[in-house]
């Protein structure tokens, strides 16, 4: 009876429809329009703030679990803005591993990680995972120092992807795409469901207004794979109906829960 049940469940989580969910991770902070706005070297009102968060994304198959970052690490102490601060995320909702947990998952349900970049607010809890294969662009894991056979620097060899060059598949309906600027190895995520392009994309923008107004952040490692990263974005989203899931405004957990297809003119 019980190997009877067991194959039950599992039958039913391979049948099961993809979904994509948020993990929570600080809420209710801020960043400057000069940071999200100011890359391109335009006069930004010094006054000028948008709102701030982090949460990062999970993708569910329905045969695996797949994260896309994996947040601050869980020691990373609070600390307050001050007249200096560009970005504050905002108060800690939870830790990566609780928040996670808090959606209905284990860490050692986790098959694969999608690395957006190297930053510690997107890698600082691959430790806690140390089953799944991580995913990461070569240069930002040279950077890192990782290493291992669970870490694979994808050569990107399954063609192009709509208006992107290259791409690498990593299940039915999901693809990591190289996207240099942000750092050097900098990748974004899209996963299809229901005719929509869900698009994780890390930092290409802080803010989706930055998207809008067509606008580079003033943090990137290379100015010139920044702007033809933003332009591939921009022209995908004008091309295809696409949700724009954002780690550091709170519009990417709206968008996620309320379907948004972004627009631009």
């Amino acid at each position: 009876m019980l190997i009877l049940a067991y194959r039950c469940l599992f039958f039913n989580r391979g049948e099961q429809e993809m979904e994509i969910k948020v993990v929570k991770l600080y809420e209710n902070g801020f960043m400057t329009g000069k940071l999200a706005l100011g890359g391109d070297g335009d006069a930004i009102d010094a006054g000028l703030r948008f709102p701030s968060s982090l949460q990062n994304f999970l993708i569910d198959t329905g045969s695996e679990v797949i994260l896309v970052d994996t947040g601050m690490p869980k020691e990373t102490p609070d600390t307050p803005p001050n007249d200096k601060t560009q970005v504050y995320m905002g108060t800690r909702v939870a830790d990566y591993v609780s928040a996670l947990e808090a959606l209905g998952y284990k860490p050692e349900q986790v098959s694969k990680i999608l690395v957006t970049h190297k930053h510690p607010d997107h890698t600082g809890e691959l430790r806690a995972f140390p089953n799944a294969k991580v995913y990461i662009g070569k240069e930002d894991a040279e950077a890192l120092k990782l290493s291992g056979d669970n870490i694979i620097c994808p050569e990107f060899s399954d063609g192009p992807y709509h208006n992107f060059p290259r791409s690498q598949k990593i299940a039915d309906g999901v693809w990591y795409i190289p996207a240099r600027g942000h750092t050097k190895g900098n990748c974004i995520v899209i996963a299809e469901k229901d005719g929509l392009f869900y698009m994780m994309h890390g930092d290409v923008t802080y803010t989706d207004e930055a998207l809008v107004q067509n606008k580079l952040s003033i943090i990137y490692e290379d100015k010139e794979a920044a702007r033809t990263t933003l332009d591939q974005v921009r022209a995908f989203i004008k091309a295809n109906p696409t949700v724009y899931l954002s780690t550091h405004t709170p519009f990417g957990v709206s968008s996620l829960e309320n379907k948004t297809v972004m627009k631009l003119d």
